[in-house]
């Protein structure tokens, strides 16, 4: 019977020992990787919304219109008539909202 206890209680202190890990396996989740995937996944739903015409900042900070696009790059006209062609991943915002963000 007491044999039965002590390993009850040593049971018990181990699973104490590993608590504080799972807790900030948890933490870690909710505050670090879960926000990371929500952003990727609007990021990745923001560059599949983009059309012709759409004013677009590139991540290199170029702002410039889409006058052509293809499944893995945009072909963007800067202020100066002058046409690149860009990665998808490249672009980083909308032009236009970012205008009305800074109006605001």
């Amino acid at each position: 019977m007491t044999v039965s206890i002590l390993l009850q209680a040593g049971g018990a202190s181990q699973l104490m020992s590993f608590l504080p890990m799972v807790l900030i396996i948890i933490v870690f989740y909710f505050f670090m990787i879960r926000p990371q995937m929500k952003k990727a996944k609007d990021q990745k739903k923001f560059i599949e919304e983009l059309k012709k015409g759409d004013k677009v900042i590139t991540s290199a900070g170029i702002h410039g219109r889409i006058v052509d696009m293809n499944e893995t790059s945009f072909l963007i006209e800067v202020e100066s008539g002058a046409k690149i062609r860009f990665d998808k991943s490249a672009i980083s915002l909308d032009a236009s909202k970012a205008l009305n963000a800074v109006k605001a």
